[in-house]
């Protein structure tokens, strides 16, 4: 199928190369669809966001009229069926988008991305009615709508069944009431997919999902977080008082929110993972850029036995991770990724990067505690990523509980 963007055109062929088989995995081959399309993401990224990112981290916000932008461009929810406005390619192709993002030093925008295209938008196709998938799915991949995804409370973190958000039925509408905190894309969000209780006695059967438009009457989009790092990636708290949401905006059934998100956490910690795997090789990229132009004692730093061994490692590392990875993307399409593995995965490439991260900014010395240099963007970037989407500390937690039990 040919896609026609603004500037940028691919023809997209072969959907997955299943050249050879290794104990039931689909082993990727090269695809040169697959790396036109990489190419043609680096080159809007080199157009689009290269020259403004600095400005916008700044500012502590994307501007919302990227997100039309790359929805012209073909970089949202590329992998949604083509009755829904997407390009039904596989998902290795939509993931390919988060790792080059962050490879570029622009995690914020590869963690908004994800956000929209890897966690928001797959509810919608595999829970929704016909209905809210037509109603939903063509927009975002238009970028006319911005996805978000709402599970933290003030009071409820990694502890989902203790949070306080409800959602009482009352003739066609439910009665939304409570509060979100730290949800990514909080501030450009047009849809949230939230996590309430429709049943406040109750503890995980209790939850449900429903699709909540932000422009609703009664919800309300707090200040813009700062944060740390991702300094321009827009995060902010959500208030909803008295919000009335249509009955036909329930997503799923009643009762069924903590089986979905157990159904679809897997691909949303493949994406965290797509992310670290980016930043750790973009991380690498701009060391060994500096270390061949830095002198000290009269050579090249790269020349040193220290230096040497720190890069060698860092790339051990990265193809560690590449390769746990890759084959969990495989896993995943093929619908055999369970939450463990996928909770493995996003515990070691999280650890990865900010192991990288902080190993070559020692390298860089004094410059790389400078924000002019990309690696310290790339070690603070690091730090949340370990938190998100699951502490790694509940991950371990997940792991050893398919070994042992509760």
């Amino acid at each position: 199928m040919t896609i026609t963007l603004k500037m940028y055109s691919i023809k997209i062929g072969r959907k997955i190369k299943q050249s050879k088989e290794d104990k039931g995995l689909i082993m990727l081959a090269y695809d040169a669809d697959l790396e036109l399309f990489r190419d043609n993401f680096r080159r809007f990224m080199k157009d689009h966001i290269e020259p403004h990112y600095a400005q916008w981290e700044r500012e502590g916000k994307i501007p919302r009229s990227i997100w039309s932008m790359l929805g012209e461009n073909g970089f949202l929810c590329v992998d949604m069926p083509e009755e829904y406005s997407g390009y039904g390619v596989p998902t290795h192709y939509s993931l390919m988008l988060i790792e080059e993002s962050a490879r570029a030093g622009y995690s914020a925008l590869s963690t908004g991305m994800s956000c929209h295209s890897e966690i928001a938008a797959p509810y919608i196709l595999h829970i929704a009615t016909e209905e809210q998938k037509q109603q939903w799915l063509p927009k975002m991949v238009s970028g006319e709508v911005v996805g978000a995804i709402g599970m933290t409370e003030p009071g409820a973190g990694s502890d989902l069944q203790a949070m306080r958000t409800s959602a009482i039925l009352q003739g066609n509408h439910y009665i939304l009431n409570g509060s979100k905190t730290f949800i990514s894309n909080g501030q450009h969000a047009d849809l949230v997919v939230l996590a309430v209780k429709t049943d406040p006695q109750a503890r995980a059967k209790g939850v449900s999902l429903m699709l909540v438009d932000a422009h609703l009457d009664g919800f309300k989009k707090g200040t813009n977080l700062e944060k740390i790092g991702l300094h321009s990636q827009d995060t902010s708290e959500l208030f909803f008082d008295n919000v009335h949401v249509p009955k036909g905006q329930l997503l799923g059934q009643t009762g069924q929110g903590f089986a979905y998100l157990m159904q679809e956490l897997p691909r949303e910690r493949t994406a965290i993972a797509a992310t670290a795997l980016g930043a750790i090789r973009g991380s690498i990229d701009v060391t060994i850029q500096y270390v061949k132009e830095r002198q000290a004692f009269g050579q090249a730093i790269s020349q040193f036995q220290n230096t040497r061994f720190v890069l060698a490692q860092a790339k051990i590392d990265e193809l560690a991770t590449a390769a746990f990875y890759e084959r969990n993307v495989e896993l995943y399409m093929q619908g055999k990724l369970d939450v463990e593995t996928a909770a493995a995965l996003k515990s070691f490439a999280t650890d990865m990067q900010m192991k990288v991260a902080d190993n070559l900014l020692q390298l860089f010395g004094g410059y790389g505690y400078m924000t002019e240099y990309p690696i310290s963007r790339f070690f603070v970037d690091a730090r949340i990523q370990r938190i998100y989407g699951g502490t790694n500390e509940i991950m371990k937690e997940i792991v050893a509980r398919g070994m042992v039990g509760r």
